[in-house]
């Protein structure tokens, strides 16, 4: 039986580079959670309702957690599920202030779309939550990305956003800016969940990673990949464009754990530097 515990996060821990995301234990960040000896059954973790990623590291199982923007500051818990009944886990999560940016869009129907838009907008939105809703189950789950393309930062994660002075829901992803055409390959194994040019995200491939671990490729100009299949680290998705709500080219890549947003950059801790290089 799990003893209850409180883990007290509060500053960035990275575990063993290179395997794991890195831990920040604020909104839009990650923590680990140990769980217990591998020499038992794979446990099932729930985090606001949503199954989360469990991986094996070190011979313990290990929970992968992703915290929403929007959550509490401090308290927050997990439920480990057992065959004697729930065990919750409890851990701490710190404030971070996100900076504001305004941008600018010529195109005024991306920032107040008009009744047609809203249908397609509506429509769509069932697409894209049938896609971040996908679970595979599988025991070993690829965490150790690579950055999808080559440029430079152009737009953090978390960034609180104005577009034409109006307030936006706060940025999802990591943009990448880089010339348009630029290949945009696959951060680690996967498979292809959907692909679809939608409003905002134009041109837009899914992949699943496994345990809810999902990556969202969005802008491109060309997909090269197609519902179902399978890819490896490097295989080209397809070319980096300006397709849907933009200033210019780029990838904008979403990271999703347990049904939330979390930061990219977490993911390529190793690929910042050389990214930031590109300014």
């Amino acid at each position: 039986m799990l003893k209850r515990l409180l883990l007290l996060v509060s500053v960035p821990v990275c575990v063993t580079a290179g395997t794991l995301p890195e831990q920040l234990a604020v909104p839009g960040g990650i923590v680990h959670i140990a769980l217990g000896d591998t020499k038992t059954s794979l446990p099932q973790v729930f985090y606001q309702n949503h199954r989360v990623l469990v991986v094996q590291h070190d011979l313990k199982w290990l929970a992968v957690v992703g915290i929403p923007l929007d959550a509490t500051v401090g308290q927050q818990n997990i439920s480990v599920k057992t065959s004697k009944g729930d065990t919750p886990i409890s851990f701490q999560i710190s404030d971070k202030k996100y900076p504001a940016q305004y941008l600018k869009l010529k195109n005024k129907r991306m920032v107040n779309p008009n009744p047609a838009d809203e249908k397609r907008i509506s429509n769509e939105r069932g697409v894209i939550d049938k896609a971040l809703s996908t679970w595979t189950e599988q025991a070993n789950v690829e965490t150790d990305f690579s950055a999808p393309v080559d440029g430079r930062l152009s737009s953090l994660f978390g960034l609180k956003r104005f577009f034409n002075k109006q307030p936006k829901d706060p940025h999802g992803g990591l943009d990448i800016a880089a010339s348009a055409g630029t290949l945009i390959k696959a951060p680690a194994v996967a498979r292809v969940i959907d692909t679809g040019n939608f409003y905002y995200n134009g041109n837009t491939v899914f992949l699943d990673h496994g345990q809810g671990l999902i990556s969202g490729y969005f802008h491109m100009t060309d997909i090269h990949v197609k519902p179902g299949q399978q890819v490896k680290q490097g295989d080209v998705l397809g070319t980096v464009g300006k397709t849907g709500r933009v200033t210019g080219p780029h990838l904008h890549w979403n990271i999703y754990l347990n049904n939330t947003k979390v930061d990219p950059a977490l993911f390529i801790a190793r690929d910042i530097p050389r990214l930031k290089a590109h300014h």
